[in-house]
């Protein structure tokens, strides 16, 4: 017996070695819609910037260590502006408008951001001096610079920006208005004549940087019949003369800038359309040859990086919410929005709440609305890739005859499952269009005030299909209507969002509560162990532990086939034994528990179950 522990224990100590040395960090590295990123490095620590088309609070920041791993910091605006078009006012909407393309800088202690309009037709600066949790300073100029580029320069302060004919811009020195008499000129024109001769989208996506004293100004470029292109040209001078080159053409990876590490290496932060999940970022490695930017392996964006992380299996910028927000100074509640969540154009901060009914995101219909797609206070977050899942728990006692509401999988081509009242009585829809209203594909009777439901997002291989199901109890869960075919559109502009949402068609003042919102990276995979599929298994399982990295606890998974004795431990890098978790005798059927590593430090730990012949080893990250 002791010779038999001995060599599982060499062979799970090669086995996680093996593991451990394989741990490095994939491309995409957010599979999520992230797109037009602008990266700075400031010390040790990046920062980045991203569209935020019609969503608010707007242009999103933020923060890793690693360039692999994101989360939330902040955001540079509340709203862009108060109009009908950015509030879903007269019929108005800024779907594939808002603000795009920003430039995030920092210079001598102050951050920058910048960015354009096309629903406000001017282009618009922020300043803060604590880019991780101040308030940003606005300013305006009465121009619209399409895809913005910030430079400090030794004397002077420019943007760079346009379409084919790149132009640069010169700016006060506080970079707050126009300079009068300053520079204003085409600095590249025709940018695309390098990539081809018709277009699609010829040059645009300026991306400005000085280094080493040459001014080097990164494209997109996308020629017809072609791919998305980056292009980069560079210069001796700020107006000198330009020349340019194709620098990356592969599999349509292409738009942004450069980013140093501390240490001198050098990358590319761009992003590839992939399909409705939206515009993903890649980490590109690039090398210098006689002062130009190399991107790539062999002309190749790799799909393991040289970076010794793993890639969050959540990305941070989405998160589940029990909607116990801590108070903060926002203007309503006196409660802060977590940074996860974004509304669907302004919101009206006078009709939602979480106060109300503490624990309880209420959401009160104030207007009559047309539909899905042009009612305010829609909160949404990103869905994410390969697959992912979300659901809510919502009490719909205080609706109104005409009301509609749920989880909604937003996009012009969108789908929702929720519940409607109709002369008094309640029913689970599953809708799907792309119009407004939509098509009702399934309509069942509902007889109590409370209702789970739960979309499942494929985005693996770009199968780009969402599931819509409801439960009574939180653990029964039956599918509803029919498979949506998801379809990344330009009228929105944007990846499919989980959206919960109310509104009136009939009468004002109804209202909703939503217990939680809770995400998951599995189609079938949640945070409750209920949802475990009702057949009874048919072999032995570990599933992965849910959630993954965790801190402290986390749930693990398990199937057994037939009556055996199961064993599941859990071990350190090292194959040192830290806990036992099951040893005993299981019957048939779906099994759980949970690992407290409360007083375990941050790392890499392995869970293996072994029952008869089956064994198999399931890696969990705790992360402190």
């Amino acid at each position: 017996m002791a010779k038999k522990i001995s060599l599982f224990a060499c062979a799970l100590m090669l086995l996680t070695s093996c593991l451990y040395a394989q741990e490095f960090a994939q491309n995409p590295i957010i599979w999520a819609d992230v797109p037009d990123v602008s990266v700075i490095r400031v010390e040790d620590a990046y920062y980045m910037s991203s569209t935020t088309m019609h969503v608010n609070p707007g242009v999103p920041i933020m923060k890793s260590v690693d360039l692999v791993n994101w989360e939330m910091v902040n955001y540079a605006y509340d709203i862009l502006a108060d109009n009908d078009v950015l509030a879903l006012r007269n019929g108005e909407s800024a779907y594939g408008k808002g603000s795009w393309a920003s430039s995030l800088r920092y210079h001598e202690g102050i951050f920058y951001l910048v960015t354009f309009s096309y629903s406000t037709s001017k282009t618009h600066i922020y300043q803060t001096d604590d880019i991780e949790n101040g308030k940003w300073d606005s300013y305006t100029l009465n121009t619209m610079c399409h895809d913005p580029s910030l430079l400090f320069d030794d004397n002077g302060v420019y943007l760079i920006y346009g379409i084919d004919d790149i132009r640069i811009l010169e700016l006060t020195e506080d970079a707050t208005a126009i300079k009068p008499g300053g520079i204003d000129q085409i600095l590249i024109p025709k940018a695309s004549q390098i990539a081809g001769t018709t277009f699609y989208v010829s040059a645009e996506g300026s991306h400005i940087h000085k280094i080493d004293n040459k001014y080097y100004v990164c494209l997109i470029s996308w020629p017809a019949g072609s791919m998305r292109t980056e292009l980069i040209y560079r210069a001796d001078s700020l107006t000198g003369t330009y020349e340019g080159k194709i620098a990356l053409k592969d599999d349509g990876i292409a738009q942004g800038g450069l980013v140093d590490t501390p240490d001198g290496n050098w990358y590319g932060v761009l992003f590839q359309d992939h399909a409705s999940v939206g515009r993903i970022p890649y980490l590109v490695p690039v090398t210098w040859e006689d002062g130009w930017p190399v991107f790539g392996v062999n002309g190749q964006v790799p799909d393991e990086l040289d970076i010794p992380v793993v890639n969050d299996a959540i990305p941070k910028i989405v998160a589940s919410d029990e909607f116990n927000w801590s108070p903060g100074d926002s203007i309503t509640d006196g409660f802060d929005l977590p940074l996860v969540w974004q509304w669907n154009h302004n919101p009206d901060n006078e009709h939602w709440s979480v106060t109300e009914r503490p624990g309880f995101l209420r959401l009160t219909n104030a207007r009559i609305d047309s539909g899905f797609l042009y009612t305010q206070n829609t909160l949404t977050q990103r869905t994410f890739g390969p697959e992912c899942s979300g659901k809510v728990a919502m009490d719909v006692s205080n609706m109104k005859n005409g009301d509609v509401a749920g989880l909604g999988a937003l996009q012009a081509n969108f789908g929702f499952v929720g519940v409607k009242m109709s002369d008094s009585l309640k029913s689970i829809v599953m809708v799907k269009g792309s119009s407004n209203i939509g098509d009702e594909v399934e309509t069942i009777p509902l007889t109590q005030d409370s209702i789970f439901l739960r979309i499942a997002c494929d985005f693996y291989n770009k199968k780009d299909k969402a599931y819509f199901y409801y439960s009574l109890d939180g653990s029964e869960w039956n599918e509803i209507g029919t498979t949506l075919k998801m379809s990344y559109t330009m009228p929105h502009f944007m990846g499919y969002r989980f959206a919960l949402f109310n509104y009136a068609t009939a009468e004002v003042g109804g209202s909703v509560d939503f217990d939680f919102f809770r995400v998951s990276n599995s189609l079938t995979e949640t945070s409750s162990v209920s949802e475990i599929p009702d057949k009874m298994p048919t072999g032995f399982n570990l599933y992965a532990n849910y959630p993954n990295p965790f801190n402290p606890g986390t749930e693990i998974r398990y199937d057994v086939a037939t009556t055996a004795h199961v064993r599941i431990n859990v071990y350190d890098i090292s194959g040192r034994h830290i806990a036992t978790l099951i040893d005993g005798t299981n019957a048939p059927g779906h099994h759980s528990v949970t690992f407290d590593a409360t007083d375990l430090a941050s790392g890499l730990y392995l869970c293996r179950m072994e029952a008869g012949d089956y064994a198999q080893t399931q890696r969990m990250m705790l992360l402190k």
